[in-house]
């Protein structure tokens, strides 16, 4: 039998060689870890579809951030449950709120862990939509005021990235020209650039406390059928202001992430969202999968497709395998 010159299981043999050989490197400098930070103190509230996760209330953020310093993860992202919620979403403004002060706390107590806020009303409003309601519908121009106020609440607290997640048009510019004009010019934005009404946030609605009270987010997040739309969302959002575009959910969107970051050249970030973390964690509790060899194959895979950055609910475990 006659073989190529060319055996490609010659550079597989060992894990030595296969590592030499590697073409895309994940590492803890990659990882961005969600945590919610809810309003009382001593609370570490169980999120029952999230295994691993809690609502923190801001007293024992400290102590959690140091556990995430130390594991080398460079960024969080905060995403906050308030105390009163109403029509409006007011308390995601108020200088002291659980975002706002988990904020100051971190900048304090752990300088160098990077904070990025979640800028969004839906955790904040009574309806559990993303902004204010009229005749049964978010209305995108009235909303924009609230999510740049927020933003720049979010800055002056000492956040050093805003993150908006509601996908209301034009809302980086809205953000973008209030921390300008307010001295936080400094400040980036990553943008949920093309965020898909997407059936993987089950668990992170429950750990956020923001599932809609009627209806659904589908007159303003994407079509998960759409791929040039989210190409166009980048580039509006690019053109807005936005430092590092997001894609949202990460495992189902590879060839999105792949088309932005062909198409942009852009920093990107995949959000590996609730679903797809509960999903892993379920099965492998079951014993049908290896949950850290399937954790760290997805997150390999959001990688190889074009992301320089992942949000991720594995972030600590992750971590603590690519530092052994």
């Amino acid at each position: 039998m006659n073989f190529p010159q060319y055996r490609p299981r010659r550079l597989r043999r060992t894990e030595t060689l296969r590592r030499m050989v590697r073409e895309v490197r994940l590492g803890i400098s990659d990882l961005i870890l969600p945590i919610f930070v809810t309003h009382g103190k001593g609370v570490k509230r169980p999120i029952s579809s999230m295994p691993g996760h809690y609502q923190l209330s801001t007293d024992l953020i400290e102590e959690e951030a140091k556990k995430i310093r130390d594991l080398a993860i460079p960024a969080v992202i905060l995403f906050g449950i308030p105390e009163t919620k109403d029509e409006t979403g007011k308390s995601a403004l108020d200088s002291n709120g659980p975002v706002q002060r988990a904020v100051r706390t971190i900048k304090e107590k752990v300088p160098g862990l990077v904070v990025i806020t979640d800028v969004c009303m839906c955790e904040y409003t009574s309806h559990g939509h993303c902004g204010i309601i009229k005749e049964g519908d978010v209305e995108n121009d009235a909303t924009l005021e609230l999510l740049a106020r927020e933003a720049l609440s979010h800055a002056e607290a000492g956040a050093d990235m805003v993150a908006p997640s509601d996908m209301m048009d034009g809302r980086v510019e809205a953000i973008r020209t209030l921390l300008d004009s307010e001295g936080y010019s400094h400040i980036p934005i990553m943008s949920y650039a093309a965020k898909y009404a997407s059936a993987f946030y089950g668990p992170f609605r429950e750990a956020a406390e923001s599932t809609p009270e009627f209806g659904d987010r589908r007159s303003y997040q994407m079509d998960p059928a759409n791929a040039e739309e989210a190409l166009r969302e980048v580039a509006l959002d690019i053109e807005e202001g936005a430092d590092i575009v997001m894609v949202k959910p990460a495992l189902p969107y590879l060839d999105i992430i792949r088309r932005v970051k062909d198409g942009f050249g852009y920093p990107v970030a995949a959000y590996n969202v609730s679903g797809e973390y509960s999903m892993v964690k379920a099965a492998a509790e079951k014993g049908w999968i290896d949950g850290d060899r399937v954790m760290m194959e997805m997150l390999v895979a959001m990688k190889r497709a074009g992301a320089d950055m992942i949000v991720t609910y594995f972030a600590r475990e992750a971590a603590a395998l690519l530092a052994k």
